[in-house]
């Protein structure tokens, strides 16, 4: 417990078992500077790569992003979380993100270009299997990326009508229902060829959507109608000044609550980037380097961006300026081969 009676905030972070990871770590979070202390880790599956809590915040789930691909639930307490069950397959191969929806845990399956559905019990528990699994069509222009589907991200919209699913394959985003269990495709917004999204951030107000593109360094700011269930991309912003002088693969997104700045994160690079939100456009502000290597996952918490940089085995913190958006270096923790960061 926290000075004052106030309950200690907690990270979970998860990281790649197979290239040395220790699987999900259980971190502190100190009140004023947002500083990271490790407590415990859980290796529980292997290559839980990507990480969402239950609203009550007893359950955490996580994805094993294996070409058997799978999920499961752990119940939070303590320094480490404890196991709710045995991991459930999602009937599809390297799930890269996952979220809750509808009394169920959603899977964005990379590998077989899928999203799996698997209900959620009373008492938060995974079902012992998956109720319905979408099988996205389709391909893009970029070889050999592009040859076929390539889920990358599900989550529901701000109005919890809707799953919208990024798919870096086919260069489209499926706005899905969910009926018995089932998921299935509502509409689909076609987004550039070769652009590949990858993860896509709503902005605050709920009526706009920002898609980071991991084949060109740009975001897509798109119109969001939570009414109609349509996503409608508007224009491309830059993420990175002029042309890349190597290899650029932007990774994450984040739009601030206030809804005035958009931070990404970009690989090879390595770069947090910051914009300013103009109406329906963005304008790319300044670049900061993201205090490590490869930068998988970017996340903000009570002002403060986390970077979970995947190569250097660290997850480093940001206080951000309120006022400018910009980060400025806090400190890390030592994770090998991070990949997520989430908090209570």
């Amino acid at each position: 417990m926290a000075e004052g009676g106030r309950r200690q905030r907690r990270a979970f972070i998860g990281s790649f078992t197979a290239a040395g990871g220790p699987g999900i770590v259980t971190a502190e979070v100190a009140p004023e500077t947002g500083a990271l202390t490790a407590l415990g880790t859980l290796n529980g599956v292997p290559d839980p790569s990507y990480l969402a809590l239950s609203p009550d915040g007893g359950t955490l789930y996580a994805v094993s992003e294996t070409a058997d691909g799978a999920v499961a639930a752990y119940r939070v307490g303590g320094d480490r979380p404890g196991p709710a069950g045995a991991p459930v397959p999602v009937d599809g191969s390297g799930p890269t993100h996952l979220s809750l929806f509808a009394g169920h845990v959603l899977t964005a399956n990379y590998g077989s270009g899928s999203v799996t559905a698997v209900p959620l019990n009373a008492d938060g528990t995974l079902a012992r299997a998956a109720s319905g699994v979408l099988r996205h069509t389709g391909s893009g222009p970029h070889s050999p990326r592009q040859q076929s589907p390539h889920a990358h991200q599900v989550q529901p919209d701000p109005s919890g009508r809707w799953a919208v699913s990024v798919d870096l394959g086919t260069d489209s985003v499926r706005v899905c229902t969910l009926t018995d269990g089932v998921p299935a495709v509502h509409r689909e917004a076609a987004l550039r060829p070769g652009s590949g999204p990858r993860h896509l951030a709503f902005h605050p107000d709920g009526t706009r959507a920002y898609v980071i593109n991991e084949l060109t360094p740009t975001v897509t700011v798109c119109r969001w109608d939570a009414a109609e269930g349509s996503l409608q991309p508007l224009a491309e912003t830059p993420v990175l000044p002029g042309v890349p002088a190597g290899d650029a693969y932007p990774s994450g997104i984040v739009a601030s609550r206030d809804g005035r700045f958009v931070w990404t994160a970009t690989r090879g690079e390595d770069v947090l980037s910051v914009l300013a939100v103009e109406g329906e456009t963005l304008r790319l502000l300044a670049t900061v380097p993201c205090a490590g290597r490869w930068p998988r996952a970017i996340t903000e918490s009570d002002g403060v961006l986390y970077v979970a940089n995947e190569r250097s085995g660290d997850v480093a913190w940001f206080p951000v300026d309120p006022g400018t958006g910009m980060p400025r270096r806090g400190g890390s923790l030592k994770v090998p081969a991070a990949s997520c960061v989430i908090f209570d």
